[in-house]
């Protein structure tokens, strides 16, 4: 056995060979990449344009000075958070727990974070907090959004809006850019007609890597947005690629990648360690296992992540519910199984796509992944507005369910960190 495992030595001459290819000025894919870098100034001016983008008090003028009916929201939100209208932690324990909290010691070792998706329209971030104010319930840690770019930055300081409001209750967050798969990318498929042709992945073709680079930092300048979705191993690469070279930009691979096993996860782990920076960092923030993986396989993937020295660079996540159509046979629920895995692996995050099954089942539009490529135009104009606002909600239900399932077993959690304290 240790003959066939030397056997597997990646030879120095090989790690030559694609340094020097890397490093070829007659390469023409890197040359493609680094003029997109280039067209935006270069690694220290690409920074120093979203540092300026990220301030907070800029975001509030632009959302101000844009006349957005968001910035009220956006004051209110300071406020409640200012004079400590959220639950705290011990009282939240407290009124999971009651009588058995002075005998209960939290493992702080793996806190969980409480993750939502799809944070589509702003309002529904205050709606949110009015029901977890009045409700003493938590507020997520992580936010991911998958909703049009472009409308959104359209959409009355929409972008703008969700930009500070992270700040504001301490959160993370994600945006989906424009330039994935289901973009008119691959011009032989459209829609659910030709749904089979998305199964060898959801693509980026001939030159939309390069356009999804162009994008990423169109926004990360304009909008201090650093934490994309990522769909597709050529812009995985170009994402390692961007932080190799000082660009602090981050991304969270997607579910759609199929990470589904630990060599899935060993491959694109070992992209993330080959081009981290020497400090070990690197721009592979979020890793999205597929629905379909077990704790064990995990297990696996967290012992391959910690060897490579990346536990604490990349959080693994997790789907514990999932939109009631179109994505999973349903019920699907892994609370239970999510309260096994966090007292053993870290940086795990628990991700809630839709609500609680017994909920979603009821509702007259149940949560549909489908939703998510719905222009508000048309949602509006049928009328769905206040029903997917409430699919929302039940998502948020879902992650409090969480938050108490996981307290009653003495393990800890990261809701918003600047609300919960």
């Amino acid at each position: 056995m240790d003959d066939l495992r030397q056997r597997l030595l990646i030879s120095p001459e090989h790690v030559g060979e694609i340094n020097a290819m890397i490093l070829d000025p007659k390469s023409e894919v890197v040359n493609a990449f680094l003029d997109v870098v280039r067209k935006h100034g270069g690694p220290e001016a690409i920074n120093r344009k979203a540092n300026e983008a990220r301030q907070l008090p800029r975001l509030l003028e632009r959302l101000r000075a844009s006349g957005s009916p968001y910035f009220a929201d956006v004051e209110w939100l300071t406020r409640e958070r200012d004079r400590g209208a959220f639950v705290t932690i011990a009282e939240f324990r407290q009124r999971v727990l009651g009588d058995r909290l002075k005998a209960t010691r939290f493992d702080e070792r793996h806190p969980v974070t409480l993750e939502v998706s799809a944070l589509q329209y702003f309002p529904w971030l205050i709606a949110e907090a009015r029901q977890a104010i009045a409700k003493r319930e938590v507020m997520p840690g992580r936010y991911i959004r998958v909703r049009n770019m472009a409308e959104q930055v359209q959409d009355q300081g929409d972008t703008l809006a969700v930009a500070a409001a992270m700040q504001i209750v301490g959160a993370s967050y994600v945006e989906t850019l424009d330039t994935k798969g289901t973009d008119g990318s691959n011009i032989h498929l459209g829609g659910p007609a030709t749904i089979t042709g998305y199964f060898g992945g959801v693509g980026q073709p001939n030159e939309h890597a390069l356009a999804w680079v162009d994008e990423f930092l169109s926004y990360y300048t304009e909008y201090g947005i650093r934490q994309v979705l990522n769909i597709n191993p050529g812009t995985v690469l170009l994402g390692y690629f961007l932080h190799k070279l000082g660009i602090d930009i981050e991304f969270k691979i997607s579910v759609f990648m199929g990470n589904d096993n630990p060599y899935a996860a060993l491959w694109t782990l070992l992209g993330a360690k080959l081009f981290s920076r020497e400090d070990g960092t690197t721009s592979l923030i979020g890793f999205n296992w597929a629905n379909s993986v077990s704790n064990a396989t995990i297990e696996k993937g967290a012992a391959i992540r910690k060897s490579l020295g990346l536990e604490d660079v990349v959080r693994f996540e997790h789907h514990i519910t999932e939109t009631w159509k179109s994505i999973v046979i349903q019920p699907y629920d892994r609370t239970d199984e999510l309260v096994e895995l966090a007292g053993r692996v870290a940086n795990i995050s628990a991700k809630h796509e839709g609500g609680n099954p017994s909920v979603e089942q009821g509702r007259a539009h149940p949560s549909d992944i489908l939703d998510y490529f719905a222009s508000k135009a048309d949602i509006v104009a049928q009328g769905l507005m206040p029903a997917m606002e409430q699919n929302y909600l039940d998502k948020h239900d879902a992650v409090n369910a969480t938050a108490v399932a996981l307290t009653k077993r003495g393990l800890s959690f990261i809701a918003a960190r600047n609300l919960h304290r």
